[in-house]
């Protein structure tokens, strides 16, 4: 773990400035890993970071990120949940889960301020959100202090690398010709404004593995063409 952690603070922004030079010269290459998260592991390797789940922005201070060029989709800011559960996890899934496809129980929610099919949904106040249910129960509370301090940890300064997308007999290849830093720290208005306006998502993902919920982090997610409205800055990237 330590090897990984050092290997991306040696990295500074003209480092990776250069590694996406030689990147884009090799045009479109092939992706490492199919599905969603192919992108953003093929650069990683490409760039000789290598994969962990260190909380940590990936280059020291900058955290990066790789998205398909006119991709709308959403995308994970952070996850945590420590120590913001109000209900027992297993009796929350238990009394407002779903079942998926293979009959597994789960709270695997995206939530929104109207309540959902389960009657959770997301409460915003000045100083907090929660997860609360129309039957008046608090099943969970994140302080916005909380959250501002996770932003500044993991995405205060954020490289947002684009790659044009050629699908080959079903499989991608990528073209990274486009990088963006954006700078600049978020507050506590900031965040409930977009909690409200519903750009800012908060992901459940937790389900009942028996004798214990098994949670896999709250996720903080949005859609990547609303992440610049978090930052002072935008600056684009030449290489």
């Amino acid at each position: 773990m330590k090897m990984k952690i050092e290997m991306a603070m040696e990295m500074d922004l003209e480092d990776v400035r250069t590694k996406l030079s030689d990147i884009k010269k090799k045009g479109y290459v092939k992706t490492l890993r199919q599905g969603p998260t192919g992108i953003g592991k093929t650069l990683e390797t490409l760039l000789g970071i290598e994969e962990n789940n260190i909380s940590a922005p990936d280059l020291g201070r900058i955290e990066l990120k790789a998205h398909r060029e006119n991709h709308t989709g959403l995308i994970t800011l952070f996850t945590f949940n420590k120590n913001v559960w109000k209900m027992k996890q297993l009796d929350a899934i238990r009394k407002y889960g779903s079942r998926d496809r293979n009959g597994r129980l789960g709270l695997y929610y995206t939530m929104e301020l109207r309540p959902n099919s389960a009657g959770l949904f997301l409460s915003v106040e000045d100083t907090f959100v929660s997860v609360r249910h129309t039957d008046g129960s608090v099943i969970a509370v994140w302080e916005l202090e909380e959250i501002e301090r996770r932003f500044e940890d993991k995405v205060e300064n954020v490289l947002l690398v684009k790659a044009s997308v050629e699908e080959r007999d079903g499989v991608e290849y990528f073209y990274f010709n486009r990088a963006r830093l954006l700078s600049g720290g978020v507050t506590q208005s900031i965040l409930k404004n977009q909690f409200e306006n519903e750009q800012l998502l908060l992901d459940l993902r937790l389900h009942d593995a028996g004798t214990k919920a098994r949670n896999h982090g709250t996720g903080f997610r949005m859609n990547e063409g609303d992440l610049e409205n978090f930052y002072q800055k935008v600056e684009e990237v030449e290489f």
